[in-house]
């Protein structure tokens, strides 16, 4: 990890005035009000209410994602294809604009905490959408996979971060295997998507990735701000679950994420 292009630089930005903040924000508002009104749209014009976990409902989401990353001010870039078979999708985990940009490219589900299907309007979208909302408790991973296995029984494609944390982008952490047993339960194969952000002087992005002290909301001030940002994925080929154990199967993801960011990373940086 220690090649040239590998190495990330601070992008300083020019401050920007006050008048210049409030025409920013006043058009990403606006911008953002108009997507959030759209998926509701989709939701009740279409139904999607009435069968939130349908598979076919995942065009909406991902329409409703690439509408979010123009928000966001955010180019996605696919190298090669992204497959659409039922499986358990995995991906590294940088920031919450990760959702929206894996969204708008594969057509899959969401994992949500329960509580979020209470947030007013931002929970009504949510479950109308699909999200898939998991009952957690205090190390309750074995109920979490029961839920996800079911999901996928019935072809139902399902995403998680495994870091369980997010990371600046430069490297996979540790991966946290107990939830892949789901797709070994459900016998259904695991499918690594991966991504990497890159600013316009051609390295990996410092302001995307939510990571440090920073608080949600200033994070969100520092992305509406950014300027546009580019980001690659890259679906590496799926892993069959057949003969695996949980041990085997992590051990199995964990090297393929590591090998696949290497070279998704080389392949954005050139």
């Amino acid at each position: 990890m220690s090649n040239g292009w590998m190495k990330t630089s601070p992008v300083v930005l020019k401050p920007k005035s006050a008048l210049d903040k409030f025409f920013l924000y006043s058009k990403k508002l606006l911008a953002g009000v108009a997507s959030i009104s759209e998926g509701f749209y989709l939701v009740y014009r279409h139904g999607l209410y009435k069968q939130p976990n349908n598979p076919q409902n995942t065009r909406y989401v991902q329409h409703f994602c690439r509408q979010l990353c123009r928000v966001f001010n955010i180019d996605v870039r696919v190298h090669g294809e992204i497959p659409r078979q039922p499986a358990l999708w995995v991906s590294n985990h940088i920031s919450w604009l990760d959702i929206a940009v894996l969204g708008s490219a594969a057509r899959v589900f969401f994992l949500a905490k329960a509580e979020i299907e209470r947030w007013p309007l931002i929970g009504n979208l949510a479950k109308g959408g699909g999200t898939l909302f998991i009952q957690r408790g205090s190390g309750d991973s074995i109920k979490i996979r029961e839920q996800i296995a079911t999901f996928l029984s019935q072809n139902i494609p399902v995403l998680f971060f495994p870091e369980a944390t997010t990371t600046d982008g430069s490297k996979i952490k540790k991966i946290h295997g107990r939830l892949l047993g789901a797709a070994i339960e459900a016998g259904k194969p695991v499918q690594i998507c991966l991504i990497c952000y890159v600013n316009q002087e051609g390295q990996l992005d410092q302001i995307a990735p939510y990571v440090g002290e920073i608080s949600f909301a200033e994070h969100v001030k520092r992305v509406l701000e950014m300027p546009k940002v580019t980001a690659h994925l890259m679906a590496l080929p799926s892993i069959d679950v057949t003969g695996h154990s949980v041990e085997s199967l992590t051990q199995a993801v964990s090297q393929a994420m590591q090998q696949g960011l290497v070279e998704l990373q080389y392949k954005a940086l050139h």
